[in-house]
């Protein structure tokens, strides 16, 4: 029965302190395998986009529930932006990774977006951002320079508007239940989305390894907005 408990049962709301995504362009033939079935690669130019996000969190608690209620952790996710139908944009999740037990036990008890431990510094000035993350193999670090709105040399991308389509979050998240062959849909609402074009410098990145190809598109930056995902709805494939 766990299966319906993944489902994502309730509304949840949260508070982004700081939220740095990376965007890596690749190949869709190494991202299409990844696919559950209902979904198919969101493309640009044949480009297939894989995003990691980084959240500061803060009061992540149930929608019903005020603001002391919530936990505040590091949260990590590998995501790939997806279609559904003939319209809807979205994320599937790859792998989730939290700074406390608590939440990676919570995660996967209640989504399958696939949670691991990780232990995670996060320093933050007005110029900069520095996360480092450490778990098995998808040890990560990085350098946000907040004042520099530039795009990446190797991005496929020719301008920021452009680039600003494959920034994440998106409006939806998709879930592949397996035992019903059905997707699970979860939307997304956001308030006061300023996102800040921002130029980083990767000095690690492991769970890209096994992709050499990947070049990193665009990264951007918001801070201390709100977030709220809805309830998830089940569409049967």
């Amino acid at each position: 029965m766990l299966h319906y408990l993944q489902r994502h049962p309730f509304a949840v709301r949260a508070t982004f302190r700081h939220s740095l995504v990376l965007t890596y362009a690749l190949p869709s033939s190494r991202l299409a395998p990844l696919l559950p079935p209902g979904l198919r690669l969101d493309l640009w130019n044949g480009w297939a986009f894989l995003a990691i996000a980084l959240v500061d969190t803060a009061a992540l608690r149930p929608a019903f529930l005020p603001a002391l209620c919530g936990a505040n952790f590091f949260l990590a996710g590998y995501r790939i932006f997806v279609r559904h139908g003939q319209s809807l944009r979205g994320l599937r999740v790859l792998r989730s990774y939290a700074n406390r037990r608590f939440m990676v036990h919570a995660g996967n008890l209640l989504t399958r977006y696939n949670y691991h431990p990780c232990q995670s510094h996060l320093a933050a000035s007005p110029s900069t951002l520095n996360v480092t993350f450490t778990a098995p193999g998808a040890d990560l670090a990085v350098t946000a320079h907040l004042h520099r709105p530039d795009l990446p040399p190797s991005s496929p991308f020719p301008d920021l508007p452009t680039a600003r389509r494959f920034a994440g979050p998106m409006p939806y998240t998709f879930d592949y239940e397996a035992q019903t062959h059905s997707l699970v849909q979860i939307r997304g609402v956001r308030t006061h989305w300023d996102l800040r074009p921002v130029a980083v410098d990767v000095h690690r990145a492991a769970f890209l390894a096994p992709y050499p190809e990947a070049r990193l598109a665009n990264a951007f930056y918001v801070h201390d907005t709100a977030y709220r995902w809805e309830k998830g709805t089940v569409l049967p494939l």
